[in-house]
């Protein structure tokens, strides 16, 4: 899809804060409100923006402990894929999995309060899962950069 100056900037303001006004974003781009809110409403339709949501500060709810998870599944078979899939999505401490390139099929990152419970999460719920065959732990020592932008 393409963007005009325009929507670049509606969308930057969008991701740095949804919850202004849309007069608020009309006077900042310099356009009227029925105009803003026609154009967040094309953005919306056209699957552009996908939903609204708030972030939430990990250390507020005890789920600062971060974990990067590398995941080798034993068989590359479609059906161990989906299997997988399916179920890692079923683990609420799991809050993003990517499928990968290189050693590992899998990349889990997990939120949990401290590292008593990620061993309890590791034994009880991921090594329980079927067709892993090895996994890799890193912990996060510090959130050098951390943003739910996307560059335009």
């Amino acid at each position: 899809m393409k963007f005009d100056e325009l929507d670049l900037k509606l969308i930057a303001l969008l991701q740095e804060d949804c919850k202004k006004t849309t007069k608020e974003y009309a006077n900042h781009l310099n356009l009227s409100v029925t105009a803003v809110y026609e154009r967040i409403k094309r953005l919306e339709k056209t699957g552009v923006i996908t939903k609204y949501v708030a972030l939430i500060d990990k250390k507020k709810v005890e789920k600062a402990f971060v974990v990067l998870c590398h995941v080798k599944l034993i068989q590359h078979s479609k059906n161990y894929l989906l299997r997988f899939e399916k179920q890692v999505q079923q683990l609420h401490e799991v809050v993003e999995c990517y499928h990968t390139s290189g050693d590992y099929d899998y990349i889990l990152k997990i939120y949990v309060r401290n590292m008593e419970a990620y061993r309890d999460f590791m034994v009880t719920k991921l090594t329980a899962l079927n067709h892993i065959g090895s996994t890799q732990s890193s912990f996060v020592i510090s959130e050098v950069k951390h943003t739910t932008r996307i560059p335009l």
